[in-house]
Parts: C-alpha cells; structure tokens; sequence
C-alpha cells in the first residue's frame, strides 16, 4: 500500500491514524512487511517508520479517501460498514461530554462540573448500598403513597456530602443497563467491554427510570430525606426542595444525561431515582453545591492523547 504523491503535485499531507486513537501528519507512506514507512509533514519529509501493529490501516485509508480533493462524496463511503458500527459502538459507551473529556467505562454515575475553568467529571456514590460505592448502582425500592403528605424518609450520616460541585447546573451522567448484556430497548449493537480496571463493565439504571434532585434538609451531624408527591412532576406545579431534571438517552442508550430545568442554590442535595408511578430509590446519590470547595479528589480531567514517541531510522 502506498500513498505517495505523484511527482509533479506538491506533497499533500495526510493522516496515519495509530490505533491508540492518535495520528502523524505523513506526507507519504508504504507498507513493507511489518513495519510502515512514511515521510513525516512534521519533520521536513524526514523518513520514519512505525511497527505495522501499531497503525489503524483502515482509518488511515478511510480519513485520506474523505480528505482527499476531487473525490465525489458518494465515493467517500465508509470502507468497512462493520468497521464504522464497532467503532459507533465504541464511542456511545465511552462519549465525549466535553472536550477532551468522555464519560469512563468502569462507572455508573457521574456528574460534569467546572473547577477553576476545567471541565471535570466527578463520580457519585450511592449512599444506602452495600456495593461497591465506586462503581455501584444498587435499586433499594421504597412504596411512597401518592395522598400522603411529604414526610421523613431517611437520614444521611453527616452535615454534607464528599463530593462538592461548583457550578449551579451540573450535568449527571447516568450509566443505563449493562453493556455486557443485550439491549432490548434500542437496538445497539451490544458486545462485552471491560473497564480501565479490567473488572467487567458496572451495572445502571434501569431506562425506565426517571430523576429528581431533592434538597437536603441538615440537620445535626446527617441530611434528611423526605419524600415528595410524584403525581405532580411534570405538572409544571413546583415542590419544595425538589428539582426536576430533563433527561436525554445518549446515542447507543448506554448512558442517560440530566440536565436540572434550574439553578441549584448553595447547599446539600441527593439525585433520587424513581423506579415506578409510585415508588423510589431508596440508594440515592448525595452532593453538595459550594462554588469555594476545593477540587473533588476523585475528578476526571481532560485528557489530550500524545503522539507515541517513533524511532528515526
């Protein structure tokens, strides 16, 4: 396979797609058993090679057809259609949420915040499960009569919670289902995907399920829960200290994002999950909102893959 320009053009530059999902600018290159040789546009047509092992041909091939002039766009068709659906699938588990950024694949849920002008994204908890609290997405459901009034439906030990966002509408990232098992509700392409660990991809809700955000009443050394009339949600008649959220199932319906319909005030929250038309998630997600905290431990940053370092020969 060779890609080298004619003589008489002047060099055009192109794309060697790695499979780490990085690339080098080449002027040229050809496969010669198992490595690729190619002339690099960033190093003044210096001659260079990489191991063939390391390099995507086919999304090397398919970004020069798309890029290159005079091609008609019927003809810039993807080259393998099972290609294109893997590499779909791959990212609607993993989807970018902000630059440089994507949701991570060995947790279940997650919300988008801004420290000090960085996009992060700060895993929750669950508050009530006995799973593991980092990856874990436990349904303890709870019977709320839809004629009571509000009452008491739990405490939360502490004045406030670990994690503490700094902006007034976060976005919560919710992982639906699990990806390892099949889809009935979409159609998604389903195979087994492990996480960053290893372990196997964690469970989510169901998506079927709808959210809130409670505020939190603090009270001496925990936060009370109560509950609300869910009856009322999406009546446009607003609760006390309850928020709802709009959610949108991601393409690939492997995560769920909500998106509050309001500001959040300064103080303790929980994301409840409502399971039914009358019952609720007893395991909520706590969080508080305080835009002076100091930046959550556990955050995700931004992250720009760098070019492998490759021997000049």
């Amino acid at each position: 396979m060779d890609a080298t320009a004619p003589a008489d053009a002047a060099p055009l530059r192109t794309r060697l797609v790695l499979k780490d999902g990085t690339f080098q600018l080449v002027l040229s290159y050809k496969v010669e058993g198992d490595v690729v040789r190619y002339r690099s546009a960033e190093r003044n047509g210096a001659v260079e090679e990489i191991p063939l092992a390391m390099v995507d041909l086919p999304a090397t091939e398919r970004w020069k057809r798309e890029h290159t002039p005079g091609v008609p766009a019927q003809e810039r068709a993807v080259l393998s259609p099972e290609l294109a659906k893997e590499e779909a699938e791959r990212a609607a588990r993993t989807p970018e949420v902000a630059p440089n950024l994507r949701l991570p694949e060995d947790l279940s849920l997650l919300a988008l915040d801004t420290y000090k002008a960085v996009p992060e994204l700060v895993p929750l908890s669950q508050q009530g499960s006995d799973l593991n609290h980092e990856t874990a997405h436990e349904t303890l459901k709870l019977a709320i009569n839809p004629s009571a009034a509000p009452h008491r439906l739990g405490d939360i030990p502490g004045y406030k919670a670990d994690v503490q966002l700094h902006v007034a509408l976060p976005v919560f990232y919710v992982r639906v289902g699990k990806d390892d098992e099949e889809n009935t509700h979409g159609g998604a392409l389903v195979v087994n995907t492990y996480g960053a660990s290893g372990r196997a991809t964690p469970g989510g809700g169901g998506i079927e399920s709808d959210y809130v955000i409670e505020r939190l009443d603090v009270r001496q050394g925990s936060r009370q829960i109560d509950s609300f009339r869910l009856q009322q949600l999406g009546t446009g008649k607003p609760q006390p200290d309850v928020i709802e959220v709009k959610s949108e199932l991601l393409p690939g319906n492997h995560w769920l994002k909500l998106t509050p319909v309001e500001p959040l005030l300064f103080g303790e929250y929980a994301l409840v999950e409502i399971v039914s038309d009358h019952e609720v998630n007893l395991d909520v997600w706590d969080f508080g909102v305080h835009p002076d905290a100091k930046e959550n431990v556990e955050a995700l940053r931004p992250e720009v893959k760098r070019a492998p370092a490759l021997e000049r020969r």
